[in-house]
Formats: structure tokens, sequence, C-alpha cells
């Protein structure tokens, strides 16, 4: 059964929710914060709760600095940490980051081995691998190495990301767009073939992305949010294949007209009920937990992070969804049982 956890809140919100049950942190990354910085946040202000980035883009970096954060976090909470990585889109890592991102599947191959590869390197031993992407010879005469078993997860969304989840991977991050029928109709049979290709003999790991948005005093605002949420992430075309899979595709022709004028309220309206359905969890506390039992069987198998709205939602008001959403830690366990 799943446990349950929750983008990482800040520091006070955190130690209240690690208090209130949540299992594990996460992270993810923008132009205005870097997901280790905030995994550090965690590893210093949590106990027991598992904390890594989901996701850290993952080209913007070369395989010696994710290890290398990865190993200061270790070391502030072994055990515990585990990193999440995501290609990213190609405009973000081209325009903003000004790295390669083409053929992002061999990329990402040789990306999460050569990670490995320093990850798990020995004092006294040669670090090297050899790649088409990468290329690492390194003799590191200090004794600050040691072998680090993270788990590395990888957001797979469309079917050959979610396979390198199974083979090379230790698992998979989900979305916060999926629903029960991409999980089960897309990523998780190509997870399961990936692992199959690989033999492996221990099923992947499920980490997920749900959004939750809870207002008992405003419920039609948390209703609205969500859809705001919902109609930001179908802008990009990433997830054409998507929303043909559900039916969606006129309601993202409308969101992504509303987008290029900047019409806001027009992007949220032409997310259907039924979309916010099938995606979030949204409204009073009771409707968010009677939509919590019936999504059951469609949540992530290890962890799935409660995570609020941020498209057009002020800090403010997320750690407030944040805080809603503690009381539902307590009862998930229970109510899912």
């Amino acid at each position: 059964m799943t446990e349950f956890g929750m983008p990482w809140p800040g520091a006070e919100a955190g130690k209240e929710a690690e208090a209130a049950g949540s299992a594990a942190f996460c992270t993810g990354e923008f132009a205005d914060h870097d997901a280790y910085v905030t995994v550090a946040e965690m590893a210093f202000n949590t106990e027991r709760a598992q904390v890594g980035s989901a996701i850290a883009y993952a080209f913007s970096r070369t395989p010696f600095a994710h290890a290398a954060a990865v190993r200061s976090l270790w070391a502030q909470a072994p055990g515990r940490v585990f990193v999440g990585l995501g290609s990213g889109a190609f405009a973000i890592n081209r325009d903003w980051c000004g790295v390669e991102a083409d053929r992002p599947v061999a990329r990402m191959t040789e990306l999460i081995a050569a990670v490995r590869t320093w990850l798990h390197a020995e004092n006294g031993e040669k670090v090297s691998f050899e790649g088409e992407f990468y290329r690492i010879s390194a003799r590191v005469k200090a004794p600050v190495l040691g072998r680090i078993d993270a788990p590395v997860l990888l957001a797979g969304f469309q079917k050959r990301m979610a396979a390198l989840a199974g083979k090379g991977a230790d698992g998979v991050i989900g979305h916060g767009l999926f629903t029960d029928v991409w999980w089960d109709d897309v990523v998780r049979p190509a997870v399961e073939q990936g692992a199959r290709e690989a033999d492996r003999d221990v099923r992947p790991l499920e980490h997920g992305w749900l959004l939750t948005a809870i207002d008992d005093d405003d419920p039609e605002r948390a209703v609205t949010d969500m859809r705001r949420m919902i109609a930001f992430y179908l802008t990009v075309r990433t997830y054409d294949a998507y929303a043909a899979h559900h039916g969606w595709t006129a309601q993202v022709e409308k969101i992504r007209e509303a987008f290029a004028d900047g019409r806001t309220d027009d992007m949220a309206r032409a997310v259907t009920d039924d979309m916010v359905e099938a995606i979030g969890l949204c409204g009073t506390t009771s409707d968010v937990r009677s939509a919590l039992r019936r999504r059951r069987h469609s949540l992530a198998r290890d962890v799935t992070y409660l995570a609020p709205p941020s498209f057009m939602v002020s800090p403010r008001r997320r750690s407030a969804y944040a805080r809603a959403s503690l009381p539902l830690l307590k009862a998930a366990q229970n109510e899912l049982s």
C-alpha cells in the first residue's frame, strides 16, 4: 500500500507534516529554486522521512554534479535520500540551461549509469565510464568516496522513458497529470516491460504526484486553482498523446488558445469536470477524502505526494493547501486499508 508524503512545504510546515505522518518529501525544480538546495533544507529539518528530488533537471548538470550533491545530502540524511531525475522540456534545456537534450532516452540511459558510477565508487579505485555522451576517467586521491545506494528514480511520462525507468533506473515518478487510465494503460506496462528486459527480480519503485487542493471555507477556489494547474500543465505539446488517450483534445485546444492570449480564467474554464475528477483531489476535506477512496487503486504504489497547485497560486496559499492536507496524511492509511 502506498505511503503518503508531500512536496516540501518549508521547514515549519515540514516538521508538522512529518509529525502528522508524512513518509517522504520531494521537490521539483524551476527558474527560482534549485532541487538539491531544497532537498538539503529537507534533510536538515526532518528526522525520519525520505527526502529527494522529484524531479531535478537531469541534463543541466554533469553526472559528477548530481553525485556530489547526493553525497553531501547522504552525509546529513544517511539512508533517506533518493534521486529523482527528469529530462525536462527540450526548450528549457536549450533556451534556459544552454545544454544539449537531443535523443533524451539515450542520453538519460547514459546519465543514470554515469551517476551510479560516481555513487558506487570506492576509495582508491579509478572512477571510469565511457559512453557517447559522457566520459569519466578520474582518480580521486582523497578518502571521500565509498558506495552509496541511493535509489535513482526517473520521471517517465511517455512509454520510452517509462520503460527506461524500469530497465535502467530503480523506478518511476508519476506526473501530477497521471490518471488511473494513464498509469494502467501506458506507464505501468512500459515500466514492467523495461524491468523484464533487464531481467529484474524486484518490482521497480513507484512514486507519484497527486494534485490536492483543500479549502473548507472556500472549496470553489480550491477547484478553480486545480483547474488552473491542470490547464497550465496541458499547454505543453509533450502531452498531446495523453490528451488524445483521454479524449480531451478539444479541451486542450481551448486551453492553449487562451494561454496564448494570456486569458488564465478562460484556461481554467476549459478544464472540464471529468478532467478535474480524473486528475486531482479538490474541494472540502470531505470531498477529498471521498475522492481519495474512489481512486485508491490508481495511486503510485510506494509513495504518493499530496501536491498543492502552484500556477497562479501564492506561496502563502500553497502553504495553506499543504497544511490543509495534514489531516489527510493521518487518515489516509486507515481509510485505504
